[in-house]
This record gives structure tokens, C-alpha cells and sequence, in this order.
């Protein structure tokens, strides 16, 4: 398949000051993409957008009003908008048992609904340019975790999201795209890594199949997956199996990586926070 060249592409990035969204932005200014940096955090962004130039947008994704405006500015800054990452989002970890549904909803729209609200707001611009629109979904559309059923849901969700928008734009020349990236170092992982009971389901993602990649590994396919206009990337690609069947796997994955009394000891630990 032939790769598409980012330079002076005009690329948006929700979530741009996160782990993963500097990470993207750095490499993406280094093969000379033109930027729209998005965040909920002005005071990380101007420091970003100082750095490696670009738009600097302060965004909510959980408003779509925020979104439409942010999106008619980046097309009168740069005249038009190539390439979409909606990359915002959150994690909780608690048991339905003492979660809050304000937290559950939380992560809901901001995972779920603020990528809809991205794509929305951007595709009157990506439909002129024929462009391609991508969502960081995360391994967690196919795995499933316990005490992560708002971010299961969320990515799960999302996925399905892109599956069903990909079918809708095709005919206007529009491609969206998903990535399923694993355990990665990011700020979300440090606090997922630094909390008992984080380390009590997942062992600190030290070995086994909760085991982290390099966030370097992640961005380089990310990357890739974008050049290519790619629907569907997981990373690493040695899990794709897991992916494509991941009902049949199911049952191993809830074996393998949970034993013993993992799950209702964090279940115990999440509750005496």
C-alpha cells in the first residue's frame, strides 16, 4: 500500500500534552506535519505549542460546542484539516460494587462520546480533503479487565464507533481508522503502576500478558497506521490474533492472567482506599 507523506499535512491531535499525545506530536513535527494541538490544559499547551510550533487550542471534548469551534479555527489557520487523532481520554479503576455512576459516566463521555464529538465536528473539513480521522481505542476494545468496566466499555464502545462511522464516509473519500495499543509507560500508566491495586491485578505490567511496550514502539505504529490510512492497527502486532478472536481467547486471558485470588483482593483494596 502506498504511503501517504505528512509533511504539511494538517493534523489534529485531541489529548495533545498526555503521554502519548506529546510523544505523537513530537515525532509527527519532526516529518514536518503541520499541528493543531488540543487539550484541556492551556498552560501545557502553550509550552507545546512554543516547542514545536503548530495551533494551540484549549479544548472540552466533552462539549461538542468546543469542539466545532476549535475545528473552524484550525481550517481558517491553516485552510484545511488532513488527518484527525482522537486520542483524550481517562481511566478509573473501581468495582461496580463502589463506583459512583458520575464516575462511570465521566469516562464514558469523555472515551466514548468525546471521539464521536471529534469526529463530528472535523468532518465537514476532513470531507473536503478527503482525509482520514483515527481513535486511539486501545487493547482494551477485545480484553476486558475487572474493576476497568467504564474503560472496557468506553474502548469497546469506540471501536465499535469507528467500525460503524468507516462504513458511513467511505463514499466520501474518508477513511477512518482505529489503534489498540497494549500497556505502555505514559502519566495514565503511572498511576495505574503506582496504585496497589493496579500492581495486585496486573503485577506492576512487569511480565505476562499484561507486560508494557515502549511507548516508542507505540507511536512508530501509530505512526505507521497513519502514513497507511490503516482501519485497524494493534500494537504490538503480535497480538492481532487476540484481537480477531478475541471471544475465543477470552477464557484463556481470564485464566492466564488473573490467578489466585487477584481480583477479589483488589476488589477489597479498591474499598479500603
Amino acid at each position: 500500500m502506498n504511503r501517504i507523506d505528512l509533511k504539511d499535512k494538517v493534523i489534529v491531535i485531541t489529548g495533545s500534552t498526555g503521554g502519548l499525545g506529546a510523544a505523537l506530536s513530537v515525532e509527527l513535527a519532526e516529518r514536518g506535519a503541520k499541528l493543531a494541538l488540543m487539550d484541556i490544559d492551556s498552560e501545557k499547551l502553550r509550552k507545546q505549542a512554543s516547542e514545536l510550533g503548530g495551533l494551540a487550542l484549549s479544548i472540552d471534548v466533552t462539549s461538542y460546542e468546543s469542539l466545532e469551534l476549535a475545528m473552524a479555527k484550525v481550517f481558517d489557520y491553516f485552510g484545511k484539516i488532513d488527518i484527525v487523532v482522537a486520542n483524550a481520554g481517562i481511566t478509573k479503576m473501581a468495582p461496580m460494587i463502589s463506583s459512583s455512576e458520575k464516575d462511570f459516566s465521566q469516562v464514558i463521555d469523555i472515551n466514548l462520546n468525546g471521539p464521536w464529538r471529534t469526529f463530528k465536528a472535523a468532518l465537514p473539513y476532513i470531507t473536503q480533503s478527503k482525509g482520514y480521522m483515527a481513535a486511539i481505542c486501545s487493547m482494551a476494545s477485545f480484553v476486558h479487565c475487572p474493576l476497568q468496566a467504564s474503560y472496557a466499555a468506553s474502548k469497546a464502545g469506540l471501536h465499535a464507533v469507528c467500525n460503524s462511522v468507516r462504513m458511513e464516509v467511505r463514499h466520501l473519500g474518508v477513511d477512518i481508522g482505529s489503534f489498540h495499543p497494549t500497556f505502555f509507560p505514559s502519566p495514565l500508566m503511572d498511576g495505574v503502576t503506582s496504585d496497589p491495586v493496579g500492581n495486585k491485578l496486573w503485577g506492576g505490567n512487569k511480565e505476562g500478558p499484561w507486560k508494557m511496550i515502549s511507548i516508542e514502539e507505540v507511536v512508530s505504529e501509530i505512526i505507521s497506521g497513519i502514513e497507511q490510512r490503516a482501519e485497524q492497527v494493534v500494537i504490538p502486532k503480535r497480538k492481532t490474533l487476540v484481537a480477531k478472536a478475541s471471544g475465543f481467547f477470552r477464557r484463556y486471558i481470564e485464566r492466564r492472567g488473573f490467578k489466585g485470588n487477584e481480583i477479589e483482593e483488589a476488589i477489597s483494596l479498591s474499598q479500603n482506599k
